[in-house]
C-alpha cells in the first residue's frame, strides 16, 4: 500500500512529472503539478518580469489547496501524487509535518539526474513543448533553481517506503 501522499522530489529537468504520471497510472492514485495549477489559475494575471514574492504567495495556496484534496482522496484509500517540486528540504520538511498533524502517511520518491541531463532535457522540453511543458526554462531560471536545489539524503528519500530513481 502506498503512502498517503507521495512527494516526487528532483530539480528541473530530473523527469519529476513523467514519472509522477507513471506512478499514478500504477497505483491508481491521483496527481497534482503545481506547474499545471500555475498556469490554469495565474499564469494570465502574472506581472512581468515575475516577482518571486507574487509567484510564491500564489504557489502556497494552491499547495494549501491540494493538501485539503490529498485529505479527501486519503479518506477514501486513494494515494495523492504531489508533483510540486520540493527543490528545498524545509519545503518537504514542511509538507511531511502537515501529513503527520492531518494523520497521512507521506514518502519520497527522488528521481535522481545527473546536472548535464536535466539541461538538456529541459532544452529538449522548450524546444518540442510536448506533453510536460509547461513553461519555457531558460537557462537563468534553471541556473536559479539549481542554486536552490538541496537533494535529500539517504534517510530522506528511505523513510516510510520512499524511493530513489536513477542515479548511480
Amino acid at each position: 500500500m502506498p503512502a498517503d501522499l507521495i512527494l516526487i522530489v528532483g530539480c528541473s529537468g530530473a523527469g519529476k512529472t513523467t514519472y509522477a504520471r507513471r506512478l499514478a497510472d500504477e497505483t491508481g492514485g491521483i496527481r497534482f503539478s503545481i506547474d499545471e495549477w500555475m498556469m490554469a489559475l495565474f499564469w494570465k494575471d502574472s506581472p512581468q518580469p515575475l516577482e518571486f514574492a507574487w509567484t510564491m504567495e500564489r504557489v502556497r495556496r494552491c499547495e494549501a489547496q491540494i493538501l485539503a484534496m490529498a485529505q479527501q482522496l486519503a479518506a477514501r484509500g486513494i494515494p495523492a501524487i504531489l508533483d510540486l517540486g520540493f527543490t528545498q528540504k524545509d519545503h518537504r520538511d514542511r509538507f511531511r509535518q502537515m501529513a503527520r498533524e492531518a494523520g497521512l502517511s507521506a514518502a519520497l520518491h527522488f528521481v535522481d539526474v545527473p546536472v548535464e541531463e536535466r539541461w538538456r532535457r529541459v532544452e529538449r522540453r522548450n524546444a518540442e513543448k510536448g506533453n510536460t511543458y509547461a513553461m519555457t526554462v531558460d537557462r537563468g531560471i534553471f541556473d536559479f533553481m539549481e542554486g536552490m536545489w538541496e537533494p535529500p539524503e539517504k534517510d530522506e528519500w528511505q523513510a516510510n517506503g520512499g524511493t530513489r530513481i536513477g542515479g548511480d
